[in-house]
């Protein structure tokens, strides 16, 4: 399932490409055809991201929701305009790192994914973002022809984005939005301030429900997935056992501080990169390696990479948790 930092990646594309246009809607699919109906033809006016949840705004106070789910994804074909995070002053793309500088060549993991392919692209590109599936491919014709099971397409004179698989995907009215936003718990790429840190902090602190649990849980912050939760448990050294209200407010806080850290590298990076202080080659050999970019995230049976102990994997809200039961005793 995509991390909050991929929603917001691809709500910036949105921000780029669509906001101020005018929007044909489509459903190739069949599946939302009523909703496109009451949207084709207007213009998106904002485009916000909340978590794991998308929130597009049309004129008319009409809002149209997203949950990509473990299968959704965007497709974006057309002129896509690049961010600026991977454009150095002299106008060379590249990929950032989480220090801010930028390397003079964008770095393919073994997956062929890297953070330039999936945020832009030139004219004729068809970019695929999702948390796993990130592809790109030069086409001849705009638009193009729908691939898969397409539920949703927003169409512009020069731009074109195609949601497949999605959770959720559905029309709203101004108080419904709203409701659906307040049922989610703080973001700190939205606001890392005091008064969110504090409503984070508050929540865990009254819980008796494991730490582990709490983090997954979208009500008491959003974004947070498998990978952010056992990354940011180890680095704070944190059973995932722990109930909330055991820890101490220091350490609560601290866990919100960390998560703001690390989202902030994943929106800017596009990658969930977890292993602070890198030198370049590192980073490169992190880049290109999933597996050198985490700590203990599907490191099962693998010696802890500060004490040797190995990796141990169990469920945990229906998910795969890694911890190192040594650091995190």
């Amino acid at each position: 399932m995509p991390e909050g930092h991929s929603v917001h990646r691809i709500t910036r594309q949105f921000q780029r490409n669509f906001v101020g246009h005018t929007v044909r809607l489509s459903s190739p699919q069949g599946r939302f055809v009523e909703g496109a109906a009451v949207l084709n033809g207007r213009t998106l006016t904002d485009a916000r991201a909340i978590g794991k949840q998308m929130f597009l705004e049309f004129d008319h106070d009409l809002w149209l929701r997203i949950h990509l789910g473990l299968y959704g994804a965007w497709d974006f074909t057309g002129d896509l305009l690049l961010d600026a995070t991977i454009a150095s002053a002299n106008g060379r793309m590249g990929q950032t790192n989480q220090r801010g500088t930028i390397l003079d060549e964008a770095v393919l993991d073994t997956a062929g994914e890297n953070s330039l392919h999936s945020i832009g692209a030139p004219r004729r590109t068809r970019v695929r973002m999702s948390e796993q599936e990130k592809e790109l491919n030069h086409l001849e014709t705009f638009p193009p022809e729908p691939i898969g099971q397409v539920r949703v397409r927003l169409l512009t004179d020069t731009v074109c984005a195609d949601l497949r698989g999605p959770t959720a995907c559905v029309v709203l009215n101004p108080a419904q939005t709203l409701v659906a936003m307040n049922r989610l718990g703080p973001d700190p790429e939205l606001d890392s301030g005091p008064e969110a840190e504090e409503r984070f902090t508050s929540v865990i602190r009254r819980k008796p429900t494991p730490i582990g649990r709490l983090l997954m849980d979208q009500a008491v912050v959003s974004g947070i997935g498998n990978v952010y939760r056992a990354e940011m448990l180890f680095r704070a050294g944190i059973n995932p056992h722990t109930p909330g209200k055991v820890l101490s407010d220091e350490a609560v806080r601290a866990l919100w501080q960390d998560w703001a850290h690390l989202l902030h590298i994943g929106v800017e990076t596009g990658q969930m990169m977890t292993m602070d202080d890198l030198g370049r080659s590192d980073y490169v050999s992190a880049m290109k390696n999933r597996a050198d970019r985490h700590w203990v995230y599907k490191r099962e049976g693998l010696p802890c990479r500060v004490c040797g102990t190995h990796i141990v994997i169990e469920e945990m809200s229906a998910r795969k948790l890694y911890w190192c039961p040594s650091c995190q005793a």
